[in-house]
């Protein structure tokens, strides 16, 4: 087998109209395609980047809540390309998002920081 790159990431959320508000408004994903499935009583938001098809939100009835602090088994977290990690900070901050401190990666030398979408799945800007 030869993998080619990765196709989507999927995420279900706890509350879809302010996950797809912070993916959309706030992230700046762009929406592709969104779906009512009826059978299910559930969306589906297909949302890009930069013309890159990479997220499914779903909505679901009731989610359970994801385990994240202590870390739990499982994704540990979505990261993103930054050309700038202080203007991306400062734009999250703008939109009323907390973010972590700025950190280096002791092994790369490159910058980062975390921060948490609405359903506190973590995300992290990673400078390039």
């Amino acid at each position: 087998m030869r993998l080619e790159g990765i196709h989507h990431i999927a995420i279900i959320s706890g509350h879809y109209e302010a996950s797809k508000a912070f993916y959309t408004e706030v992230l700046g994903f762009c929406v592709d395609r969104e779906v009512y499935r009826k059978e299910r009583d559930s969306y589906k938001l297909d949302l890009s980047l930069n013309g890159t098809y990479v997220i499914e939100l779903f909505s679901f009835p009731d989610p359970p809540p994801r385990p994240s602090y202590p870390e739990a088994s499982g994704l540990r977290h979505l990261a993103l390309k930054v050309g700038n990690i202080e203007d991306a900070v400062s734009d999250l901050l703008d939109k009323g998002v907390t973010v972590q401190p700025i950190r280096i990666d002791e092994f790369t030398g490159k910058r980062f920081t975390f921060f948490a979408d609405p359903d506190g799945l973590p995300l992290e800007l990673y400078e390039i």
